[in-house]
């Protein structure tokens, strides 16, 4: 018997059949969409964390950094892993990294935090400082305008998309997630002003508190504002997070000319001080963002800047660590949709078996026929097999639909959670391998009605009921 004979048959009597078939291809599309669909979440999150890399600089990254300088209250995840260390991040620092081989760029950083006013409402923010390179290597997308000129004498700053939730309205200290009304500013247009000094905005903002009377004008003097303006903002919506969302970016150089302009030999905020309370002679950086030619040199990189004193940092150990933990949610995930996948199997087992008590008579006349007992498996397993397809093809189908389901409702409603990316991704290969893994289990369900399909006796076959 031909196969195109075998699949014609093993094709009509599954039709014959059609409500017991469907019930069984729906098992098979039920446990292929649990497996998918759980699987895809993980790997969501993990694309999502393969992208906050690609905007941290990716794995030819470094971030080197000595004893504290400058102000963050952004929490790092890392900061335990460090060892307390003397040295700080200089130009000087800066220099000795350049004569280390393999680096191919170093990008001095300082973060610190300001407060920005404007009309009612008020904001504390982390501004990030860096060079233009070190900029244009957090692939931050620009909805408006540019990036800060380099070596300006006045500051321009490029808006995190997120910031705007940072503006609380004076008095009742509330902002856009407890009112859920967007600030009445305009962040491509609208001068701000920022104030760099924020310890003595905070004294001022307590004298005038506890004062009888309060003189305005006096207040406004003992703080100094800087009048600046948006160079661009970052493209999203105020809800749409990533890892730049709620930072204030600028030109390094610039920051330095305005502080020290501003502070003029006085202790900058965030900066060392001598033993005797003075400013220290150098600036000292936050960190440096060492970029290295090759991945096959980070390792040698590393070593040399730990032997010069100074703690390192790379988002392969952020990476390493969090495969690891996908790698067991995907485990977990995956096992609970084989419980489904396993109970299809089940079905499709016990519908062979069904059939092959339904058709003890046809199958009797196919072997007195000379039809051979290879044949007789072949049309049982094909069965199975079709089963185990439609279900698969039809399940992934059912997949790629939850996950843009899944999608929407995260983009409608989990930006306040963090979560704006995609968490559930459906690669190619994995619908292939879903609907490959389908048709197996489909087939392994039917080897044993098949096995007992060959076995029985022809005669015995033909004179049975």
């Amino acid at each position: 018997m031909h196969l195109r004979d075998i699949l014609k048959i093993s094709l009509d009597n599954l039709r014959k059949r059609r409500l017991r078939t469907f019930l069984t291809v729906l098992g098979v599309v039920i446990g292929t969409a649990s497996i998918v669909t759980m699987i895809s979440l993980g790997l969501g999150l993990q694309q999502s964390m393969l992208q906050e890399v690609e905007e941290s600089g990716g794995l030819k990254t470094i971030t080197v950094s000595g004893a504290e300088a400058g102000e963050s209250y952004f929490y790092s995840g890392n900061a335990g892993e460090q060892e307390d260390v003397e040295k700080y991040v200089t130009d000087s620092t800066l220099a000795k990294l350049k004569e280390i081989e393999h680096i191919s760029s170093i990008n001095p950083q300082y973060q610190m935090t300001a407060v920005a006013l404007k009309g009612n409402y008020e904001a504390y923010i982390q501004l990030y400082a860096s060079t233009k390179e070190g900029l244009e290597n957090k692939n931050l997308k620009l909805g408006y305008g540019k990036m800060p000129t380099p070596g300006g004498s006045r500051l321009e700053l490029v808006y995190g998309n997120a910031v705007l939730a940072d503006f609380l309205e004076k008095g009742t200290n509330k902002g856009y997630w407890e009112t859920g009304e967007i600030p009445n500013i305009d962040l491509t247009k609208d001068s701000v002003f920022l104030i760099l000094d924020t310890d003595n905005y905070f004294k001022s903002l307590e004298k005038s508190q506890n004062a009888e009377t309060v003189d305005e004008a006096t207040k406004v003097k003992t703080v100094n504002k800087q009048v600046v303006k948006a160079s661009g903002v970052m493209e999203g919506g105020i809800e749409a997070y990533s890892m730049n969302s709620y930072y204030v970016y600028c030109d390094i150089d610039a920051l330095r000319k305005v502080l020290k302009k501003e502070f003029q030999g006085n202790v900058i905020p965030g900066q060392p001080t001598t033993k005797s309370g003075k400013a220290y002679r150098d600036f000292c950086y936050t960190s440096a963002e060492v970029v290295v030619d090759d991945i096959e040199n980070v390792d040698q990189v590393i070593n040399e800047i730990k032997n010069m004193g100074f703690n390192v940092q790379t988002n392969q150990d952020y990476l390493d660590s969090m495969k690891k933990q996908f790698f067991m949610i995907q485990a977990a995930l995956g096992g609970i949709g084989a419980v489904s996948l396993f109970v299809a199997a089940i079905g499709i087992a016990n519908t062979m078996m069904m059939s092959i008590y339904e058709r003890t008579k046809e199958i009797g006349v196919m072997k007195v026929l000379g039809c051979s007992l290879k044949s007789i498996r072949r049309m049982f397993l094909l069965e199975a097999a079709s089963i185990g397809l439609f279900g698969g093809v039809i399940g992934c189908t059912l997949s790629f639909i939850l996950s843009g389901i899944i999608n929407f409702l995260v983009a409608q409603g989990g930006a306040a959670m963090g979560l704006s990316r995609d968490i559930s991704y459906i690669p190619i290969w994995l619908a292939l391998a879903a609907i490959f893994f389908a048709v197996i289990v489909g087939v392994l369900a039917g080897m044993l009605p098949a096995s007992r399909g060959m076995k029985l006796s022809p005669l015995a076959a033909i004179r049975g009921d």
